[in-house]
């Protein structure tokens, strides 16, 4: 006959096993869902990327791209390698320019046309702010840096915003890039802590050629070495139709 105190225990520690499962999925699943390595989404980012490792832009040091298209921060080490990439969320408004002396403004005087994350090729690096500790300052001189997600205004939705398969809701801010929070400290904090970083934010209403002139400079020199090549080869090909 089985002990009656030991079968208690037994249950017991299997009621809080099932318990325990329950609390800690959650858990594990919004850590994966955070930390969860989204590749490039697009051509672009790829090209582009492709072009900072070639032509060395990047100085030697790591970089970031965020493509605001797609609402996603790739950060790459100095040679080119991958380290990770996750959704973000950006300036409520489109356009790739920030208003003039907006970094020394109030966020309730901010009208919402003004709420845009910049375009270009920017310095980064850790740095204090007001109520934030330390952010990944990307253009300092107007106030536009990257931190975890901001959730104090649940009205915002922010968390379910970065988890939702469209880009299409995840423009919220003022003009800064929130990222989940593991992303933050698992890969952003141990890529650019203790050294600058490059960081290109691509552009969503110029052409990309605009905002990066040496990258279009680059890519008409390669448009003329093939047209140059396909002339002197000769034409095989059929007419198009």
């Amino acid at each position: 006959m089985r002990d009656p105190l030991r079968t208690a225990f037994i249950a017991w520690a299997l009621r809080l096993g099932v318990l325990l499962a329950a609390l800690v999925a959650p858990l594990a699943a919004q850590a994966s869902d955070e930390t969860d390595a989204a590749q490039p989404g697009s051509a672009a980012v790829a090209q582009f990327e492709g072009w900072v490792t070639a032509s060395g832009d990047n100085g030697g040091l790591p970089f970031m791209i965020i493509d605001k298209e797609n609402a996603e921060v790739l950060v790459f080490s100095s040679d080119g390698e991958l380290r990770g990439a996750a959704p973000a969320l950006l300036g409520l408004a489109r356009g790739d320019d920030s208003a003039p002396g907006i970094g020394d403004r109030k966020l309730s005087s901010i009208p919402p046309k003004d709420r845009t994350t910049p375009a270009g090729r920017f310095i980064a690096g850790f740095g204090p702010a007001i109520g934030q500790g330390d952010v990944l300052w990307v253009d300092y001189k107007d106030a536009v840096s990257m931190h975890p997600v901001v959730t104090a205004n649940r009205k915002e939705r922010r968390l379910e915003r970065l988890k939702t398969p469209t880009p299409e809701d995840n423009r919220i801010t003022f003009g800064c890039i929130n990222v989940p929070f593991a992303f933050y400290e698992r890969v952003v904090r141990p890529a650019f802590t203790g050294a600058k970083a490059v960081v290109y934010v691509l552009p969503d209403t110029k052409p990309l050629q605009e905002v990066f002139p040496a990258f279009r400079s680059q890519h008409r020199a390669e448009a003329a070495a093939d047209h140059s090549t396909i002339a002197s080869q000769g034409s095989t090909q059929n007419a198009p139709d």
